[in-house]
């Protein structure tokens, strides 16, 4: 299932971030609320960044959050243990861009 909510990372706020216990539907409907192909022009960059595991940025773990949600999708199965403790980290990551962005570059709480 794709969301047909999408929300950009410029709009993404830490309230719409699962929490790091969520379950499994959470972590994919949320992985959904981006389009890795759509963000990166292709398939193939898309997969580049997700096989990677580029965490350096908002998007690139936004990125692999997605691909990873689709590769199992794929796969026809539900993820094992280690595929949802890494949705896990990567949603954690997700919310800890947010709440810096959020803090601003001095760290105090923007308006």
């Amino acid at each position: 299932m794709v969301s047909s909510r999408t929300i950009a990372s410029d709009r993404l706020a830490p309230a719409d971030v699962p929490d790091d216990d969520a379950g499994e539907l959470a972590l994919i409907e949320f992985a959904h609320t981006f389009d890795g192909y759509e963000r990166w022009g292709s398939f193939e960059r898309c997969a580049e960044i997700a096989n990677r595991r580029d965490h350096s940025s908002l998007d690139a773990l936004r990125t692999c959050l997605f691909f990873e949600a689709r590769r199992w999708r794929h796969f026809g199965e539900s993820p094992d243990a280690g595929a949802l403790a890494y949705w896990r980290e990567l949603v954690s990551g997700i919310r800890a861009h947010l709440l810096a962005r959020q803090a601003g570059p001095a760290g105090e709480a923007q308006p």
